[in-house]
């Protein structure tokens, strides 16, 4: 395992969670699917799903019953009918955590390097706390991370910079010694909103476009490239 320098660039290293550390679209497409089902409506594509994740799961849970009616998000979002959705979608989802998710390479042994050089490292993600919690610990990430912050965590959720704020203050470091790494432009404004550098993955969720149109400060191939910093 490589190990990190002992003068290493970042004293906190958050990351995004779906897109970066786990491959979560093919699990989220059978939850959201497995919802409509239930509700005799047309099922939606894997790449839809990979284009709607970002928001949260409440957000793309909306998209989705949008495209299946013909309705639009505001529409859905003043029906009734939402909250019963959202709980067929919570049962199905919270079922099919970790069933068909994987980490991407690199992942964990990455985390346990820069764990081990004394690094910070915390999870900034729009998805829900509850979901979040159980996908971390079904691929066993939860022991190596010192923060999570959820979609649902704080009063707002990225592009707001708050997530990562947070995690500055309880960790007392420097925006200059701390490096956000994501997916997606949603990721990439939340750093540069909250003033600390950010590297992009290009094997995520971004909305169907390229992640250099985003202008990260670096695109790396794998979580790896971390530990060469």
């Amino acid at each position: 395992m490589t190990a990190l320098p002992a003068n290493t660039a970042f004293d906190l290293v958050m990351f995004d969670l779906d897109g970066t550390l786990i491959e979560t679209a093919p699990e989220i497409c059978d939850a959201v699917n497995d919802t409509l089902q239930a509700l005799a409506l047309p099922l939606v594509s894997q790449t839809q799903v990979n284009d709607w994740i970002g928001h949260g799961t409440r957000t793309l849970l909306v998209q989705a019953l949008a495209w299946s009616q013909g309705l639009t998000e505001a529409q859905v979002r003043a029906s009734d009918s939402l909250a019963s959705a959202a709980a067929v979608f919570d049962q199905h989802y919270q079922a099919r955590c970790g069933t068909r998710s994987q980490l991407y390479p690199q992942v964990r042994e990455t985390l346990v390097a820069l764990r081990n050089q004394g690094v910070k490292l915390a999870v900034v993600t729009n998805k829900e706390g509850r979901y979040t919690a159980t996908v971390l610990n079904a691929h066993q990430l939860m022991p190596l991370l010192d923060r999570v912050v959820s979609g649902d965590t704080l009063p707002t959720k990225k592009p707001d910079p708050a997530g990562i704020a947070s995690c500055l203050a309880e960790f007392g470091v420097a925006p200059a010694r701390a490096l956000f790494v994501g997916d997606s432009s949603i990721d990439v404004a939340t750093a540069r909103n909250a003033g600390v550098p950010v590297w992009a993955l290009p094997y995520g969720y971004n909305m169907g476009q390229p992640i250099a149109a985003c202008a990260p400060d670096r695109i790396i191939a794998n979580c790896s490239a971390l530990l060469n910093a």
